[in-house]
């Protein structure tokens, strides 16, 4: 299908959406605003120069950039420290490198959060039995659930949090492929608060995949310890070609710096290969990004809705992470979505998305992603385990003018007619 075949009523019902949603658009440029003056003032406070481009090879020894982009990032996050490195494959093994800065064999981690994202699971210990996960090492594992409406349960997180070997709480603030909100700054700040009421000594981490720059603070500006996330994803701006960060307290940053590579080195090797251009340029373009992907996220709610799908977040609420979940009430519905997606795509849209059983799922997933960085979610993609209720969870969007087509596509794959 091209896309100047697409139904007349198809483009009414999307000017329709747009007026709806003229206030969250308003909200969210406001919101990228304030983030790129963050974004400008770490660069310039931190002395970004052309030579802070130049890449190392071997060891890294005195790689300026790398160094000057831990202090931009944590001049952002406000935190102590922090390590922004391409040698972490994926968010999952970000995540990991910090768990192990806050756990040794006997502690107990706590989720505060629920189950955690389906890939952690493998890393922590819950499902499956890898070599060397969390459990593997002898570090136990709790978990509190959220409330029947998906709000954090803070009197069960205490409770919980005064277990004398609880060391570290975690906090997931992405819904991932729950079927609950996402969390904001403020929201997890009070799950943080709640916890060092318990026991001052106990470390917050969050895990802040899908998060970055979706409002005015970030979760480190309300009393957490540690957070990662994932440079494919929001910081990346979509031009980081893989990667992941921590930043926190200075102590556990050096910890997770050891996990990283190997005790004694930390984070004083590690060769950036010629990509900190672009992790500067993502960074610095990433407020902007966001805002795009925002906008798709708020603008294919609308559209959903419209003909019937139930979405979450609805249209006029405020977004704290850029996934948007639809409802499609069966696998086949799924399946149309997700080709819609891969066909509007300006890479591979001549191919048709089936679903696989992806390292770490425990039952196949249907991706769609014709993205210019393998994974990357920061770029436009659907996905979602094949099951039910059948959710599909729409994230990213380099360009709300890419979107608004391929999410009008998306309509006309599911045969949408009005």
């Amino acid at each position: 299908m091209k896309f100047n075949d697409m139904k007349p009523q198809v483009f009414a019902l999307a000017q329709e959406a747009e007026n709806e949603i003229r206030s969250q658009f308003e909200r969210i440029d406001r919101i990228a605003q304030l983030n790129t003056l963050k974004v400008m003032q770490a660069f310039q406070d931190n002395k970004v120069s052309d030579s802070c481009f130049a890449g190392t090879t071997g060891y890294g020894y005195d790689d300026v950039g790398r160094e000057v982009l831990d202090k931009v990032y944590a001049q952002i996050f406000c935190t102590d420290a922090a390590l922004v490195r391409i040698g972490f494959v994926n968010g999952t093994h970000a995540l990991s490198a910090a768990l192990f800065a806050m756990l040794k064999p006997g502690d107990t981690l706590l989720s505060a959060t629920g189950l955690p994202y389906d890939t952690l699971r493998n890393a922590i210990g819950i499902e499956g039995d890898c070599h060397g996960s969390l459990k593997f090492y002898g570090i136990n594992y709790a978990q509190v659930d959220l409330k029947a409406d998906g709000s954090p349960d803070i009197g069960a997180i205490k409770k919980a949090a005064a277990d004398k070997s609880v060391t570290a709480v975690l906090i997931q603030r992405s819904r991932g492929y729950g079927n609950r909100p996402a969390f904001s700054a403020e929201q997890i700040g009070e799950i943080a608060r709640a916890v060092k009421e318990v026991d001052p000594s106990i470390n917050v981490m969050v895990d802040n995949c899908y998060g970055e720059f979706t409002g005015e603070h970030e979760p480190t500006e309300y009393g957490v310890d540690l957070m990662a996330g994932s440079l494919i994803k929001n910081p990346g701006g979509g031009l980081a070609p893989t990667g992941g960060y921590v930043v926190g307290k200075a102590e556990l940053v050096e910890k997770a710096a050891m996990r990283l590579t190997t005790p004694g080195i930390g984070g004083e090797c590690g060769a950036t290969l010629g990509n900190n251009r672009l992790l500067f340029q993502g960074l610095f373009m990433a407020p902007h990004i966001v805002a795009q992907a925002l906008k798709t996220a708020t603008f294919c709610s609308a559209m959903m809705s419209k003909i019937g799908f139930e979405t979450s977040p609805a249209p006029d609420e405020v977004r704290s992470d850029i996934i948007q979940m639809v409802t499609l009430k069966s696998a086949d519905n799924m399946k149309k979505f997700c080709k819609g997606i891969q066909s509007g795509a300006p890479v591979d849209s001549y191919v048709t998305p089936e679903p696989w059983q992806m390292p770490g799922y425990n039952c196949p997933v249907i991706m769609a992603a014709g993205a210019f960085v393998q994974g990357s979610s920061i770029e436009l993609s659907a996905d979602s385990p094949i099951k039910e209720p059948y959710i599909v969870y729409v994230q990213g969007g380099l360009t709300y003018e890419h979107a608004y087509l391929a999410v009008l596509h998306t309509l006309e794959t599911l045969n949408f007619d009005k």
